[in-house]
């Protein structure tokens, strides 16, 4: 059985033993490291694997979120925090949950739900790849859940992006290279106002592709990056 490897990273010590004794009682978790400060959690992060990481938002010297902004390779986040004002931020770097202090263990085992949510198989060769089942996107004041194999593809409409599913279109207020970044491998940018689910294509040429009937053509920046992803 899997264990998720799990890093603690709050400056108040009561909330790291407060996490600590949640996760024990998870059979599939171990703690790997429990630190003060993001400088420290860097250290760990540098010579360890770490599949989840629980990050305080407030600390000395840096704060989680410059600290998350910053790693070149993030595992999973849950935020922890005390201030209920970066919860829009925390949706902007695409973390799992965010958990304001002090925090009982029903709403962080939902947390951990969401974790596991996350961690798919999905490559037919076999090869493990985890892979998020789903994104937070802000609309009229609410953070609407939308499951990523549901999307057919991201249309960018100026200052905003409309995100295109079989049922419905949400119209958002992102960049569209911002929003990339969110999505998994399954996601190909083939122009500079589309980005395409992959496995929902229908058809496609060196030109375009068809989704749903809709053709949606490829540009020239992105024709050799995409070219070579659909295997054309």
């Amino acid at each position: 059985m899997k264990k998720y490897r799990c890093i603690i990273v709050d400056d108040e010590e009561l909330a790291r033993e407060l996490i600590a004794t949640h996760l024990s009682q998870l059979l599939d978790f171990e703690i790997i490291a429990t630190c003060a400060s993001a400088i420290e959690a860097n250290r760990v992060l540098k010579n360890e694997n770490i599949d989840l990481m629980f990050l305080d938002i407030e600390m000395p010297v840096l704060k989680g979120t410059d600290f998350l902004k910053n790693l070149a390779k993030k595992p999973k986040v849950i935020f922890t925090t005390a201030h209920r004002e970066y919860a829009i931020e925390s949706y902007e770097l695409n973390v799992v949950d965010y958990l304001l202090k002090p925090i009982v263990f029903n709403r962080f085992f939902k947390a951990i739900e969401k974790f596991l949510d996350t961690q798919i198989v999905i490559k037919e060769s076999g090869e493990k790849q985890l892979e998020s089942t789903h994104i937070f996107v802000q609309s009229n004041k609410k953070n609407i859940k939308i499951l990523l194999n549901d999307i057919l593809y991201i249309e960018s409409i100026k200052d905003y992006i409309k995100i295109h599913t079989k049922k419905s279109k949400l119209v958002i207020k992102h960049g569209i290279s911002a929003f990339e970044n969110k999505l998994d491998n399954r996601f190909i940018r083939v122009h500079r106002s589309y980005i395409i689910n992959s496995q929902k294509i229908t058809a496609y040429t060196k030109q375009d592709v068809e989704i749903d009937k809709i053709e949606i053509p490829i540009g020239d920046l992105y024709k050799k990056n995409a070219l070579e992803r659909l295997k054309l």
